[in-house]
This record gives C-alpha cells, sequence and structure tokens, in this order.
C-alpha cells in the first residue's frame, strides 16, 4: 500500500545520502517528490532516477539559508506538484573540530544551515498548511542533540536548538492538524561523517571504535533512515507529535 498517494512532498538537502534515500522512498511510497538542494545538477539526477522508475519528483535550487530563495523554491513545487502535505528538514552542514578550534564565521554559517535554514522553510509552509488543516514535518536533527558528540559543539547546539523548537511548533499547531517529530540519525556514511572521520585523523581506528561500540555492529547506512521518517510522514503516525525517535543501532539507549 502507497502510504503517501497523491501527497506532495517537500525534502531538502535531498541530493545527498539521506535525503537522496528518502527521496526514492517515499517516491516508491505515491508522493509527489520536491527535491530541494543546492546542488541543482545532483538534485536532477535524483529526479531522474525517480521518474524512471515510474514515481513523480522534480528538482529545485534552493540555498535554505535565504529566505528569499526559499519562498520562490517552495512557489515554484507548489505549483508544479501541488499544495505542501510534507515537510522533510534534512539538509545539514557540520565543522569537525574542537569548539575552541572554531571562529565565529564557521559559527555564523552552521547555525545558519542547521537552524536558521529549518526556520526559513517551516515559517515558508507552515501557513498553507494551517489553512487547510493539514500537514506533516519531519525535522532530521542528529543524536548529537540528544547526547553530545566531541568536536560537533555549535552543530549539536543548532540540532539540540531544531529539537525544542520542533516541539514548541507540535503545540503551537496542533490546533491545525499538523503533526511535527524528529528523527535523530546516528553515525551515518554519508559525505558528512566522511569528512567527520577526516577531521579526526585516523579514520580507521574511529570506524572501528564506532563499530564496536553500536550495538547492532555497524554504521548506519542512508537506507535506514528512510523508514522511520515515513512513519513520521505517513497517517500511519496522526496521533504522534512532537516526539524524538533516535535511528542509531542503539548506540544512544538513554531516553
Amino acid at each position: 500500500m502507497a502510504r503517501l498517494l497523491n501527497k506532495t512532498v517537500i525534502i531538502t538537502g535531498g541530493a545527498g545520502g539521506i535525503g537522496g534515500a528518502t527521496c526514492r522512498r517515499f517516491a516508491a511510497e505515491g508522493a509527489r517528490v520536491g527535491i530541494f538542494d543546492m546542488n541543482l545538477e545532483a538534485a536532477q539526477q535524483v529526479a531522474s532516477e525517480i521518474q524512471a522508475s515510474g514515481g513523480t519528483a522534480a528538482a529545485f535550487k534552493c540555498d535554505i539559508t535565504h529566505r528569499a530563495e526559499v519562498d520562490a523554491a517552495v512557489a515554484a513545487a507548489e505549483t508544479q506538484l501541488g499544495p505542501i502535505d510534507v515537510l522533510v528538514n534534512n539538509a545539514g552542514w557540520d565543522v569537525f573540530r574542537p569548539f575552541t578550534k572554531t571562529t565565529p564565521d564557521q559559527w555564523e554559517r552552521l547555525i545558519a544551515i542547521n537552524l536558521i535554514g529549518a526556520l526559513h522553510m517551516h515559517h515558508a509552509v507552515l501557513p498553507g498548511m494551517a489553512a487547510r488543516k493539514s500537514g506533516r514535518i519531519v525535522n532530521i536533527a542528529s543524536d548529537a542533540a540528544r547526547v553530545g558528540s566531541s568536536g560537533e559543539a555549535v552543530y549539536a547546539a543548532c540540532k539540540g536548538g531544531l529539537v525544542s523548537f520542533s516541539k514548541t511548533i507540535a503545540r503551537e499547531h496542533a490546533r491545525h492538524g499538523i503533526t511535527v517529530n524528529v528523527v535523530c540519525p546516528g553515525p551515518t556514511d554519508t559525505a558528512l561523517f566522511a569528512d567527520y572521520k577526516e577531521g579526526a585523523g585516523n579514520p580507521e581506528k574511529l570506524m572501528e571504535a564506532f563499530t564496536r561500540a553500536i550495538p547492532l555492529g555497524r554504521i548506519g547506512q542512508p537506507q535506514d533512515l528512510p523508514g522511520a521518517i515515513l512513519f513520521f510522514a505517513s497517517d500511519d503516525a496522526a496521533y504522534v507529535t512532537g516526539q524524538v525517535l533516535s535511528v542509531s543501532g542503539g548506540l544512544t539507549m538513554n531516553g
């Protein structure tokens, strides 16, 4: 059964590892997928793969740190695909080094991409969802927000802010039939994680340490995330809002 049949979905960072896997899964579930990414060529590649498989998708260039671009991309997506039913805020970026080795310029970029960008997206789609009395928002945070992560202080702060923001928006918009939930990936084999390993100085040793620490015995793959995201985006989660789900292979089991 197609759980998102005829639903219009926006996924930011949709050309990346987790984003691309989520776009493909949502399209397979019947969604019309708007792929938002700064890399338009990569987004178009994901859209082409979906279309070749019989799905519906369109790529939109969007820098979520610029509100004018967000508004334009959302308007274009609604014109081409229809009113937004589901928003997945997946785009993110990190710099991996101890806090005292980072710079204010880096903080500003981290905050702009990982927090302000998500605020822009919410602000652009929530009025329409509220008017229609329906909507699903799934925010992709990180287990760094839940338990901290060495070398990711500002990133963790942004993702922690996104968790708190999500819970507040869930309360404010419950009366409009809008649910807002959060998925927190643990270590996942993406380009961002590759940068993290390189920043650690000894990628092989770090990989071995993570593999030993994760109860399920492996690093997460992008394909491990879409199922959890899909649950929150679907009517199966119609009575679930303001919740945070860790997808980490058991690495972070505390509440």
